[in-house]
């Protein structure tokens, strides 16, 4: 199979080269997105956010750098009671303030949407992670149950993989060329997903949203913090802990996930022994995550 290549085919399935049969062409059409709403938090930051579910207990979901609600939804399939999913400042449809931010900016975006919800439980996934470990640290018993997913950085910045991968992101979309952003984004896909329906249907999910809406310049600053000055402030957080972490992912290193299961006393780590997770073990991983936040 050769590499990835923008537009996509114009029936919506892989293209293959040379002899040999092709996948099927034609697929589900697109589901509608659900419409999402804007609230204003008590330090004056509107973020974008979406409810669903029905019932106790609420947990909220916090994304990675770059992403947004589209990209934690299905983190929440098969948790009980309702699901909070919102966007940091700076993604969607969210406010951009003034910069520069920092992690504490983000624990406040996160504690804000808790707070007006009254969720009980948390999810964090890679920058989503850092801010609610910054929060722990400001409210240990904020929480009752709490899930990291790929935490990108404790106590030191994250590396220059990071780095590059965000100012890539935010050129491309600063330039608005689908093509440019596409190949960027592409990179978050395993090799072997990039060129079948469901590699390119995520594709155009996330280019639809990021050229939409775009993505602001402050998040460039991100990779160069740290979310907490010691990780040892993490020891007063009582609420039980699950800590996913993925073999060979540059961006999310074992290490930290390592760093952050010794670091809270209740937690749980478990690691999946190859790259792409969200695509290799995606019932396993979603499983996982439910049964811990329903137990």
């Amino acid at each position: 199979m050769r590499g990835f290549r923008w537009p996509p085919p114009p029936d919506g399935g892989p293209r293959t080269w040379g002899p040999g049969p092709g996948a099927p062409r034609t697929g589900r059409p697109a589901l509608p997105e659900p419409e999402t709403e804007l609230v204003t938090t008590p330090h004056g930051v509107r973020l974008e956010q979406l409810v669903t579910g029905v019932g106790d207990p609420v947990t909220v979901f916090a994304h990675g750098l770059g992403n947004g609600i589209a990209t934690t939804r299905p983190f929440g399939s098969g948790v009980a009671g309702r699901k909070v999913f919102f966007q940091f400042r700076g993604h969607g449809r969210s406010d951009a303030p003034p910069g520069p931010w920092s992690y504490l900016d983000l624990a406040r975006d996160l504690r804000a949407v808790a707070d007006l919800r009254g969720a009980t439980r948390a999810f964090g996934a890679s920058l989503g992670a850092g801010a609610l470990c910054r929060l722990l640290v400001e409210s240990p018993e904020r929480f009752d149950r709490l899930v990291f997913f790929l935490p990108a950085a404790l106590d030191h910045p994250r590396g220059q993989a990071a780095r590059d991968r965000i100012t890539d992101l935010l050129d491309a979309v600063a330039g608005g060329d689908a093509s440019a952003v596409a190949d960027v984004v592409a990179v978050e896909l395993p090799p072997a997903v990039r060129n079948t329906p469901a590699g390119w249907a995520y594709l155009r999910q996330r280019l639809d949203h990021l050229l939409r809406d775009g993505l602001a310049p402050g998040l460039a600053a991100l990779p160069d913090q740290a979310p907490l000055r010691d990780r040892a402030a993490l020891a007063a957080v009582t609420a039980p802990a699950l800590v996913i972490a993925n073999a060979g992912d540059e961006l999310h290193p074992v290490e930290v996930a390592e760093q952050l299961a010794a670091a809270l006393p209740r937690a749980t780590l478990h690691v999946y022994d190859r790259p792409g997770v969200l695509w290799s073990e995606r019932a396993d991983l979603r499983e996982r995550i439910s049964g811990f936040l329903n137990g």
